[in-house]
């Protein structure tokens, strides 16, 4: 077991070219922070989302790792931050990941953002944050918007247990295997996907999960927002008369739990698996069909069988179920 430091740290402040952001025009001081990465959750689309407590850390750092410097340089421009961008993202990890490392081992605060919403949920950042506890740097979370939990909020889903599977393969033999491991998990279902493979994947999650309900939540927070729930096959095909645009996460209901058969229906089942075979195997055959406990079916099978008059030496046949 690994043990890791935790545990936030600010220096007294001490100043700096960017070390201040604005709130309603006014600027702020931030305080210039310990060295450490910190992983700061940003907007999904609101800017207004943002917290203070991120604006603090980012004004603070000495650099920001992001996605895209374009798109965090909005968020960054709306509330006067000047602290350097830096790119992290998928295509240079490998090779920005030990710059980031050597800048943290000299002492520097570095904040972690990814796009939008919280970093490493679908986003790069996984081996940073490990590479960084290993080499024995603090690693804070700050924690804000998410794509994932807002989708969830305004779903009208079950939300008592879920499952995020993040993108779905784009390829349609990978993307239906993937959703046939799905099928199997017993909560609901949250994933991302893109505008033009949208109707594709909801007809492949309607033909592999069965058509359960769900909702398609576009633009979260944003001017635009959209919010539809109906069943997977309805949203396949306005997604197909109409193609979406924007970010896009999708919430599936869990399967629904099977109906188990009547005290009626029970009994003929048990009927009809006794004139076939033994009362074991009746057993066995009926709880497994019916998701009975198998104590419950065996003693309604002794009991059925006491009525059923038997040829001789059946009685050898009927012995309790192991």
């Amino acid at each position: 077991m690994t043990r890791l430091r935790t545990g936030a740290r600010v220096a007294p402040m001490s100043g700096g070219p960017h070390r201040h952001y604005l709130l309603g025009g006014q600027p702020i001081e931030a305080a210039q922070l310990k060295g450490g990465l910190y992983i700061v959750a940003t907007p999904i689309g609101n800017l207004g989302d943002v917290t203070l407590r991120a604006l603090q850390t980012l004004a603070g750092a000495d650099l920001i790792a992001c996605e895209d410097t374009r798109v965090s340089r909005k968020l960054l421009d709306r509330y006067g931050i000047g602290t350097p961008l830096t790119p992290y993202h998928d295509h240079n990890a490998a090779k920005a990941r030990p710059m980031l490392l050597r800048r943290l081992a000299d002492g520097a605060a570095i904040a972690l953002i990814s796009d939008a919403g919280t970093p490493l949920i679908s986003d790069p950042g996984y081996k940073l944050v490990r590479a960084a506890q290993d080499a024995g740097h603090v690693v804070t979370a700050l924690p804000g918007a998410s794509a994932l939990l807002t989708a969830l909020s305004v779903a009208g889903l079950p939300t008592d247990q879920f499952f995020f599977a993040g993108f779905l393969p784009p390829k349609q033999a990978a993307r239906r295997g993937r959703i046939a491991e799905l099928s199997r998990i017993p909560a609901t279902l949250v994933l991302f996907e893109t505008g033009p493979r949208l109707a594709a994947t909801l007809g492949d999650l309607a033909a592999g999960l069965g058509n359960r309900e769900a909702a398609m939540c576009r633009e979260l927070t944003k001017l635009h927002e959209e919010i539809l729930r109906a069943d997977l096959e309805a949203l396949a095909q306005a997604s197909a008369a109409n193609e979406p645009r924007g970010e896009i996460v999708v919430v599936i209901a869990p399967p629904q739990a099977p109906q188990r058969p009547s005290l009626s229906d029970t009994e003929t089942m048990l009927r009809e698996a006794l004139a076939r075979v033994s009362l074991k195997d009746a057993v066995g055959e009926v709880a497994e069909a019916t998701g009975l406990p198998r104590r419950d079916v065996y003693q309604r099978a002794l009991a059925l069988a006491k009525q059923t008059p038997q040829k001789p030496g059946e009685e050898e046949k009927h012995g309790a179920p192991r």
